[in-house]
């Protein structure tokens, strides 16, 4: 099942949509504990900073979003809380992973250098699903007449696209094709998580 038609189901049902928002908010939280981590404590740039910054600022604004739904059900990322709690919590450990590994193999990059590398293409992959998965959302809210909306998020995330962009350029004259392995990473592990949220809606009708 598609993402498009997912959401309808989950906007409709305000305890799902609830998780939803939840969920959405631990994986930009996750995402930008992983900024964080990567930052080297004395080359750090802004761009870094600025970007860790707003993931953060994300995960809270999807976590205040809840209470439009009129369910304040999830006060923590609990699985309990959470849609598709196993492959929501790992999906970004896992493409930073598999990111990693093949940089190792194919760059033979380590340490900082490979933990530099792997932001910049796992955060790349993931801003270019963000640039889908975000409108799509917002289109889904407003047919449903949700009072729950995203608009911020989705100029943020187009920003940010380009930011990776430009430090992807100075990072290697081949960006391009390491960033095409990064998104065919995340295009598997996302159909993955859209497929283990299907399940769950099947089992919550």
């Amino acid at each position: 099942m598609e993402l498009n038609k997912i959401l309808p189901l989950i906007i409709a049902d305000k305890v799902l949509h609830s998780k939803w928002l939840n969920t959405l908010s631990l994986m930009e939280n996750t995402g930008a504990r992983k900024i964080s981590a990567s930052e080297d404590p004395l080359t750090v740039t802004y761009i870094i900073l600025k970007h860790a910054a707003e993931e953060h600022r994300h995960a809270f604004y999807l976590k205040k979003q809840i209470e439009k739904t009129g369910e304040n059900v999830c006060p923590t990322y609990a699985p309990e809380f959470l849609l598709a709690p196993a492959y929501s919590k790992y999906y970004l450990n896992q493409l930073d992973t598999q990111v990693s590994r093949y940089l190792k193999q194919a760059l033979k990059l380590e340490g900082k250098e490979l933990r530099f590398g792997a932001y910049l293409l796992v955060t790349y992959a993931i801003e270019v699903r963000a640039d889908e998965l975000y409108p799509v959302y917002q289109e889904a809210l407003e047919n449903a007449a949700s009072k729950v909306n995203v608009k911020s998020i989705i100029l943020e995330e187009e920003g940010h696209l380009e930011e990776m962009i430009s430090q992807l350029k100075r990072f290697s004259p081949q960006w391009e094709e390491h960033a095409q392995i990064a998104v065919d990473y995340e295009s598997r592990l996302f159909t993955d998580w859209v497929n283990a949220l299907a399940k769950e809606l099947i089992f919550a009708n």
